[in-house]
């Protein structure tokens, strides 16, 4: 069956950074785009950054582009989110989600499977 397991999560400072990986298995993981997404203490699910099958085409939300940067390892069927210059407002509980096509959407409803997610906190 599908598994996504987040890893990587923590205290940090601002201005710090953090690396977070998502390990895949149960399904060909070179095939299906990939997403990282997050909710916020009393906040909604945000869509935050995403990754087509083969890598080359990265989309971020506004708030996390030239921070944050997605990337992914099909050798390794890993899935990453360095995150850099992280802010308070980063904070949050972060998911990693299979796309339900090769190009990664900005849209919670196509993606099909999510991880148990790593918590991120940011203070000072």
């Amino acid at each position: 069956q599908v598994q996504l397991v987040e890893s990587g999560g923590g205290l940090a400072h601002p201005g710090d950074s953090l690396r977070l990986s998502c390990a895949a298995s149960g399904f060909t993981f070179s095939s299906y785009s990939m997403s990282w997404a997050r909710q916020a203490p009393g906040k909604g699910l945000e869509w935050v950054s995403g990754i087509s099958h083969d890598g080359s085409d990265t989309t971020y939300t506004d708030s996390v582009k030239g921070r944050f940067t997605i990337s992914r390892d099909n050798a390794k069927n890993t899935l990453y989110l360095q995150m850099n210059s992280l802010k308070p407002e980063d904070t949050a509980l972060y998911y990693c989600a299979k796309g339900d096509s090769l190009v990664a959407l900005p849209i919670l409803e196509t993606y099909d499977y999510w991880g148990q997610g790593t918590q991120v906190t940011v203070s000072s």
